[in-house]
């Protein structure tokens, strides 16, 4: 953990299944998964592939009655694989019917996202927003009032956009769209309040798709309230513009205290992991020292001293790796998320990273020796040699973790 840690901003702390979240407590990553809902072997596989990643919590749509009802089978068949990630139920809609008319979903689900301009309002006795609200306090669950750039309340907005044009000197469009997604955000908030649901079981979000946006929007946001905050650049898009674009965003907001819970909303490539947001995510939090989820492998870009692919190999061999080893060793020892480990290309800065990591290795580049000096804690412990260098190295991995970090008690 790094010496510079940010202060986390004061929040209130809600409790989520078993994860504790705001009020202090380290930011947690949460992803959603793709799949129907409604088959149940699909969505218990990729919500079990997700918390092995280091998903903490984990979100599926509830759209159906076929979904709703899918639910408590899904739970049950994580509890019975020994996962007990926290399920978030994604409602839109038709929200307040399913969790009245599937009871089973509304115990099994550990916190409701409830989108207030697509779950609507109204005076009448069946207001869906009170509907749901009232579920919550029922089954004792938390909220999260999510609200979206793309489905903001128009009621919300029409009022802003007349009281603004009565002014002045009225605002950009921008500006009042901004302020009316953080006036929904708030006034739903404590509408759930005078209905009975307890501050501490509210987390607000208000998403945006463009990384100024989302950093003028949090600021104001959490300036204005002490709830629990969800981060997230919604719609954030594929492949690097979409890590980009929300480490961008994500990292000013959280060097500034701002933010509770983190999802990494990328698409997929076709065919690709959907863990890929959940590393992406902890990655943020690892790199700038605020929490440690598995051991980092720093890495020389190459030059032209390295034409060789080598070192890259061996690289992209390690790290994977560690990914893979890292669900057994967290069960295992404690603190091995936070070793680092350098495979580095040539002498210019190989050595010195080495002896820096906790366990390095120093390639040899062009014209070099054909020899690669193993540093642990900044000792050289050995020269590794000819074809199987990659399988050794992954060895000495092993054995210093095995050495060096104490087993979990029993």
């Amino acid at each position: 953990m790094s010496a510079h840690m940010v202060k986390r901003r004061a929040s209130r702390r809600v409790v989520v299944g078993k994860v504790m979240i705001g009020g202090g407590a380290p930011v947690v990553v949460q992803s959603m998964t793709n799949t129907d809902t409604a088959d149940v072997t699909a969505t218990t596989q990729q919500v079990y592939e997700l918390a092995q990643a280091g998903s903490e919590m984990v979100r599926i749509t509830v759209n159906t009655a076929e979904a709703a009802a899918a639910v408590s089978k899904i739970r049950r068949r994580l509890d019975a694989l020994g996962c007990d990630v926290p399920l978030i139920g994604d409602f839109h809609y038709n929200g307040h019917r399913l969790l009245n008319e599937f009871p089973d979903c509304a115990a099994a689900l550990a916190k409701y996202r409830i989108n207030p301009g697509n779950v609507g309002r109204s005076r009448k006795e069946d207001d869906p927003f009170t509907m749901m609200i009232e579920t919550a306090i029922r089954h004792e669950k938390p909220v999260r009032i999510g609200v979206n750039w793309g489905s903001l309340d128009q009621n919300v907005v029409v009022r802003m956009m007349d009281e603004n044009s009565r002014t002045a000197e009225p605002k950009d469009v921008a500006e009042i769209t901004r302020a009316a997604l953080i006036a929904s955000a708030l006034e739903s908030a404590q509408r759930a309040e005078e209905l009975g649901m307890p501050r501490e079981r509210i987390v607000l979000s208000c998403k945006v798709s463009e990384v100024q946006d989302l950093i003028a929007v949090y600021r104001t946001l959490a300036a204005q309230c002490d709830y629990a905050l969800h981060l997230g650049l919604t719609e954030a898009g594929m492949g690097s513009k979409g890590i980009v674009a929300s480490t961008a965003a994500l990292s000013v907001l959280l060097q500034e205290g701002i933010g509770d819970t983190i999802r990494i909303s990328l698409t997929p490539e076709p065919g690709g992991s959907r863990t890929q947001e959940v590393i992406v995510g902890q990655e943020i939090l690892q790199t700038m020292g605020l929490r440690a989820f598995a051991p980092m492998v720093i890495a020389c870009p190459g030059c032209g001293r390295t034409t060789s692919t080598f070192f890259q190999e061996l690289a992209q061999s390690i790290q994977a790796h560690l990914r893979e080893q890292m669900p057994v060793w967290r069960a295992a020892y404690d603190g091995v998320e936070n070793m680092t480990v350098a495979v580095m290309g040539c002498v210019v800065n190989g050595p010195g990273e080495s002896k820096l990591a906790n366990i390095g290795i120093s390639l040899p580049g062009n014209g070099e020796s054909p020899a690669a000096p193993v540093y642990i804690d900044g000792e050289k412990v050995a020269t590794l040699r000819g074809d199987h260098i990659a399988q050794e190295f992954r060895q000495i991995v092993d054995d210093y973790v095995a050495q060096k970090y104490p087993r979990h008690s029993a």
